[in-house]
């Protein structure tokens, strides 16, 4: 029991440290938002290209692998894997097949959104 609380704890403080770095970003520089997403998936991309994420996907487990920086390592994995597998072809090819499972639950969401609630003008 002692060891699931300490891996909620864990998984809590790495989420919420990569919640925090981006909450800095967005009020001490004038980057927009989708600047800074962008930035979270490129930098998952080369930390996980590196071997330098799986630590602290060790370390914080969805706590690292849920923001979009886990996204990006999950990129960079996919694109190892199948570079191995298939060759040249892998570049292209392996990123989506690791991150489909993502890809899809997200678009699903947003459908169900969509279906459940009603569009309203800014105005």
């Amino acid at each position: 029991m002692t060891q699931i609380i300490l891996d909620y704890a864990k998984a809590f403080l790495t989420g919420g440290l990569l919640c925090l770095i981006g909450q800095l970003l967005i009020d001490k520089t004038k980057l927009t938002p989708a600047r800074i997403l962008v930035g979270y998936v490129v930098t998952g991309v080369l930390l996980g290209a590196l071997g330098l994420y799986e630590p602290l996907i060790e370390l914080g487990g969805a706590g690292a692998t849920v923001p979009l920086t886990g996204f990006g390592s999950t990129l960079a994995k996919g694109v190892r894997e199948a570079v191995a597998e298939d060759g040249f072809l892998g570049i292209f090819t392996g990123g989506l097949k690791a991150s489909a499972g993502g890809i899809t639950a997200a678009i699903m969401a947003g459908l169900l959104a969509a279906l459940v609630f009603k569009a309203k003008d800014k105005s």
